[in-house]
């Protein structure tokens, strides 16, 4: 379904408990969280919560397991790297050797825990931009963070301007393959050489740039920031975001807590940092 495919900049075009839930509220559960993981220094805590975050993504913001799936690839790759080099640098008792470096089981151990927590946040956070619209969150960080409208209003457009750069970057490269020479039965194909491709990028920089200095003059126009300010579509807060923040970092405390009294629990003494 067309409506489960994720574009970029826009959020699921679905109806989910994630997507019901107030911007200012998931993110800053989504701020709470990572800074406890901050703290949090061995495999089995960040494991845990990992492995519960994968459903629970899945069925309360119904992202498909196809896009969760393919969402832990990029954080994969920086959290192999975070191991491998914890693992051959950090020094501790040597277990193997790879080359000239010791692996260490202190680097293991450290290096799992920071790789399982770039996975985890990595997911937490796709999961926050594919259940929050733009002009939902910048309303509701006006509305009940008291932002300034200058910074709220100005991050939207901002925000905005990147959402249209895939649709522009198509439309630019369109616009290219119709210049082109037509093949064997009247089709034509999209330039793929690197003179065109760097005509493309160019032309999509300068394009974005007039349209943001455009937004930038209605903006000022319209008299952003002089006065008080209404809100076109309020999102609300209620008892039900509070339900879901308590809930949420009430099952991370908890599994902390287990955590700690089964004797799993490693802070920055992992580092060395205090001794």
């Amino acid at each position: 379904m067309n409506e489960l495919i994720p574009v970029f900049g826009r959020p699921l075009a679905v109806d989910s408990y994630l997507h019901r839930r107030n911007p200012s509220v998931k993110f800053g559960v989504l701020l709470v969280i990572s800074a406890l993981l901050m703290g949090i220094f061995d495999p089995w805590t960040p494991t845990v919560l990992y492995l519960a975050a994968l459903p629970a993504v899945r069925y309360a913001g119904k992202v498909p397991w196809r896009t969760v799936v393919l969402a832990q690839l990029p954080f994969g790759f920086f959290a192999l790297s975070l191991f491998l080099v914890n693992a051959v640098t950090r020094p501790g008792t040597p277990i193997a050797w790879v080359g000239p470096f010791d692996v260490s089981a202190e680097g293991m151990s450290v290096g799992s825990s920071l790789a399982v927590r770039t996975l985890l946040v990595g997911t937490l956070s796709v999961a926050f931009v594919l259940s929050t619209d733009g002009a939902r969150l910048m309303a509701s960080l006006h509305q009940h963070v008291r932002l300034s409208p200058q910074l709220t209003y100005a991050v939207l457009a901002g925000y905005r301007l990147l959402e249209q750069l895939p649709e522009q970057w198509q439309t630019i490269r369109l616009a290219q393959a119709a210049r082109e020479p037509h093949r064997a039965g009247g089709a034509r194909r999209l330039p793929r050489s690197v003179r065109a491709l760097r005509r493309a990028a160019f032309t999509t920089l300068v394009t974005t740039l007039r349209r943001g200095e455009r937004m930038s003059i209605a903006l000022e126009t319209r008299g952003l920031g002089a006065g008080g300010r209404t809100v076109f579509r309020p999102v609300p807060l209620d008892h039900r975001d509070a339900l879901f923040a308590v809930g949420t970092l009430g099952v991370v405390g908890a599994v902390i807590v287990v955590a700690w009294r089964a004797g799993w629990l490693v802070g920055w003494e992992a580092l060395g940092v205090f001794g």
